[in-house]
């Protein structure tokens, strides 16, 4: 696959990531299956892995995705070939998402990811949300504060809007931007976000970069979505909305997830399409035209 740096840091990726989320979650995959889901993705290129402290079920089991990652690429010996970002700010109590992105919180919450991970340096912690309840500029002092100390490699942010990445540029080098970027939701290419990300050499993260699972059944069942992707090779609807985000600006790394082999198969294959402008123009036509 195609590689661009990762924000300033020197560190090359590949343009298709892998989202832990699923392997985690409800309905998530026993622990075999899991851990074959990362192994083909690293196989097959993928060296960006995203997770956060949350992705669990409950605060019973915080770090949950955070330790399978890390015993998978163990078992692998890719550990160091491999960039996991993870993420801290948002709790589960009860299984529900909240946030909390207190500096008492933050920090503790990055020692917790430390161990899971089996590392004494995160290759990339991003603020999972900003908390309403705190000083958004607390949050990213105490991020810098660890990223001084040296626990963190390197800083992102996470669903966040164009003058928050600002007020973080002010105290620490931000070197990725995670939101949600889909055909239902351009929200940060409205806003300027993923322009200023390319002016700034800061990597653009889009999650849930097919829309989920119920809009994933939207985009198959769309006849002209499957028609233009008859004359690619067959290409998948799923194949086709990556391929139109890769095309859409060079710091875009999607971070689709996966549960199964195949997803993470798919995902990589949309990184080989070549989209002209009349193309994204048709698949941006048939977008509007999907239910919400």
């Amino acid at each position: 696959m195609q590689q661009v740096q990762m924000g300033r840091t020197g560190r090359r990726v590949a343009r298709i990531g892998l989202g832990g989320l699923p392997l985690s979650s409800v309905g998530r995959p026993d622990r075999a299956q899991a851990k074959q889901v990362i192994r083909r993705a690293v196989e097959l290129g993928v060296n960006l892995i995203d997770t956060s402290d949350s992705y669990c079920l409950d605060d019973s089991e915080t770090g949950h995705n955070e330790r399978l990652i890390a015993e998978a690429l163990a078992e692998m010996g890719a550990g160091d070939d491999v960039l996991v970002a993870t993420k801290g700010g948002v709790v589960r109590p009860g299984g529900r998402w909240e946030r909390n992105a207190s500096p008492e919180h933050l920090r503790g919450a990055c020692e917790h990811s430390l161990k899971m991970l089996g590392t004494d340096r995160i290759g990339l912690y991003q603020l999972h949300a900003p908390d309403p309840k705190v000083r958004f500029t607390d949050s990213v002092s105490e991020i810098a504060r660890l990223y001084e100390e040296g626990k963190v490699a390197a800083v992102g942010l996470s669903n966040v809007s164009l003058m928050q990445v600002q007020a973080a540029l002010a105290i620490v080098p931000v070197t990725s931007v995670q939101n949600r970027f889909n055909p239902w939701d351009r929200s940060s290419e409205q806003t300027g976000i993923i322009q200023f990300c390319d002016q700034n050499s800061i990597t653009f993260l889009p999650y849930s970069p097919v829309g989920g699972g119920r809009r994933v059944a939207l985009l198959r069942e769309s006849e002209d979505i499957r028609a233009i992707g008859g004359r690619y090779g067959g290409a998948t609807p799923e194949e086709l909305v990556l391929a139109w985000i890769l095309a859409a600006s060079p710091s875009l790394v999607p971070i689709p997830g996966a549960s199964r082999v195949q997803s993470v198969e798919s995902s990589v294959r949309a990184e080989s399409l070549r989209l002209d402008e009349r193309t994204r123009r048709e698949l941006e036509e048939c977008f509007r035209a999907l239910p919400e």
